[in-house]
Parts: structure tokens; sequence; C-alpha cells
């Protein structure tokens, strides 16, 4: 897998021509992958027709849900059901409990917090390093960035900033995806990762956070969504009859 990934988007399964519409500006764009959030109870088809579509421009098609639980055994419940699912299980931190579970659960891979209410944005030191221990990501949509306006968009972006700090000083891998839910905020990769110097990225570690970081999750998950997986490094070869006699 080569190229920038959009890690976030939220289509309408319902709504095939919309779908297939953003689906077909991301590749337009320039981007190799996206991620699509799916509801917890999506169907087979439903996912091999965003599949099917995503294969039509060439792009590589990452499943994904997004969890908002309420309180931490909600998530630890979806966590049990859904973590061999989809190759993407993120975790949208309503409150601080929840939070600090999600960071330190190997079977998390992203946390994300709310654009529209910064106070309900946790993620703090004492997170961060619960995350850096467990390989769990920080991912900033940057759609928000485009249709807030005013005082909205400045605490946002002081928040981006404390939290971006908080990540690299912890080690945390940062992910920047767009969160688009209309084909109107989406932007080309590199325009995206222009605005990452608004919250204190360079452009390279800009770039970084929508290729090589968010690739190296999708990869390390479907490793372990092999049917042969056992441990890291470790894998099934032969099975029952193929077996050489002892």
């Amino acid at each position: 897998m080569r190229g920038f990934v959009d890690l976030h988007l939220y289509l309408d399964l319902k709504d095939h021509d919309k779908s297939r519409l953003m689906i077909k500006k991301s590749a337009e764009l320039g981007y190799k992958i996206v991620g699509v959030t799916l509801p917890q109870n999506f169907s087979r088809s439903s996912l091999e027709e965003i599949s099917k579509i995503c294969g039509e421009f060439d792009l590589d098609f990452v499943s994904r849900i997004d969890l908002e639980p309420a309180n931490t055994n909600e998530l630890l419940k979806s966590l049990r059901l859904l973590r061999r699912s989809v190759e993407i299980l993120s975790v949208k931190c309503v409150s601080k409990s929840v939070a600090r579970q999600a960071a330190k659960d190997r079977r998390v891979d992203i946390l994300s917090f709310s654009p529209i209410d910064v106070k309900k944005r946790f993620f703090d030191s004492a997170e961060a390093e619960l995350a850096s221990k467990a390989g769990v990501s920080l991912e900033l949509d940057l759609a928000p960035l485009l249709y807030l306006h005013r005082y909205r968009r400045i605490r946002l972006l002081s928040k981006m900033r404390e939290e971006t700090s908080i990540a690299k000083k912890s080690g945390v891998p940062i992910v920047l995806s767009s969160g688009a839910n209309d084909v109107r905020l989406l932007r080309k990769p590199e325009d995206y990762a222009s605005l990452g110097y608004l919250f204190g990225l360079n452009l390279d570690d800009a770039k970084r956070s929508m290729s090589e970081i968010p690739r190296e999750i999708i990869e390390r998950n479907r490793r372990k969504l092999d049917p042969n997986y056992v441990a890291p490094g470790v894998y099934i070869i032969r099975r029952g009859r193929d077996c050489p006699d002892v």
C-alpha cells in the first residue's frame, strides 16, 4: 500500500449516488486508501457494495466503526463484539473515564474527540502516556476547520495545538483525516496537510500523518485479521492433515 490515506469518510450508505460521488472525488484528489465509517449493525451486502465502488476507482477500501460509548462498560462490550469485524476501531471519547479506558486498551486503534464541544476533548498527558504504551493513535479530523467559523474555529485550533504538542512529547502517533460527510469538504491531501502548521505540525510530519502512520495501522490490523495469525510474528503455516507425522 502506498500513497495518501483518508481514514475517515462518513458515507450515507443508503444514498448510493452520494457515496459513489464522494469515493470518486477522493480518488480524483489523489487518495489511494479510504476508510469508511460503517454502522455497528452493518450488513455484509453494504460492505461489499462500498468495496466494489472503491475498486472501480482503484481505491483500497478500509472498513471502520466509530464507537461512541456512554461509559466504560459499554466500550468494553463493544470491543469484545466488534474488534474482529472491521479493520479500524475508533473511539469517540465523550467522557474522561471512557478516554482513559480507550487509551490503554490495545484493541482500540484511534482516539477521537468532538470538534464542536472542546470541553469534551479529554486528551491530556496522562492519557497520552497510556495511549503511547498501548499503541493507540490520536486522530484529528480536518473538515471541521472548513465548516466552523469565528470563535468555534479558534477554540478548536487552540485545542488541536495543545493535543498535538502532548502527543508529540509522548510519542503518540497522529492521524490526520478529513472526517468529511459531504463532497464539498474534501480537499487534496497536500491541501489538508498544509493546515498542519496551524496546530503545530510541519509539512513533512503532516504528510506522514496522512500516509505512513495510517498505513501502518491498516497493515498491522490486516495481519491480525488473518485466520492464521496467532501473535505478533507468529502464524500457523500448516493445519490438520497438512502437518507431517512426528
